[in-house]
């Protein structure tokens, strides 16, 4: 068993956990986006919609967009694509993650603290909801193993055209009850830069 085995059935029922729709991000305005981000999505959409692979979507579509966040907080974020968050095998907390966002600069290993997940899918938001919160207990448990008992981690599952958002705090999964399309990229961004400012 591993992160992409879990619905988000099994992954409430095995860890205990409650489920709660609620709105995450109340009242935020957009940031206003860079050209080149622009440009880079005017290009990427096409390529990243025609071949209808999650690998294309994370590359073409999410990574530009979290390029960006880490533009915009340089020294603050590390960006970690396809690392593998092996935390507990026997539990199923065990495989790749498409994207883990961390406190401070960029090294070559996987650091501590981990403050969100961000999980591509093909053209199921609610699909990829059980795996996201997998990876979101195995990151809270590779904190802790770590040194960093944060209480909350934060969460996206993309499709690339549509974002939903989720926050893991003590034993409650909080699911945004909005879904933000990609022309609203000055909103994603406004939601991935609070979510970095709530540490």
């Amino acid at each position: 068993m591993a992160y992409s085995d879990f619905t988000l059935r099994s992954v409430k029922k095995q860890f205990q956990l409650s489920e709660k729709r609620t709105v995450l991000f109340d009242k935020l305005q957009p940031v206003a986006c860079s050209a080149w981000l622009e440009q880079t999505l005017s290009m990427g959409q096409e390529l990243a919609l025609t071949t209808s692979s999650e690998k294309a979507r994370s590359e073409f579509i999410v990574a530009p967009i979290l390029l960006e966040l880490r533009q915009r907080n340089p020294h603050d974020i590390g960006i970690y694509s396809g690392e593998l968050l092996d935390v507990d095998k026997e539990q199923g907390l065990n495989g790749e993650c498409d994207f883990i966002i961390t406190q401070g600069e960029q090294i070559y290993a996987l650091q501590a603290p981990v403050l969100m997940l961000v999980e591509a899918k093909k053209n199921d938001l609610v699909g990829g909801f059980g795996q996201c919160v997998a990876q979101m207990v195995g990151a809270r448990l590779f904190n802790q193993g770590e040194g960093h008992d944060l209480d909350t981690i934060f969460g996206c599952v993309t499709t690339g055209t549509e974002w939903q958002f989720l926050k893991l705090t003590q034993s409650t999964i909080f699911i945004d009850s909005k879904v933000v399309p990609l022309e609203h990229v000055g909103l994603i961004l406004a939601m991935l830069q609070q979510m970095v400012d709530f540490y």
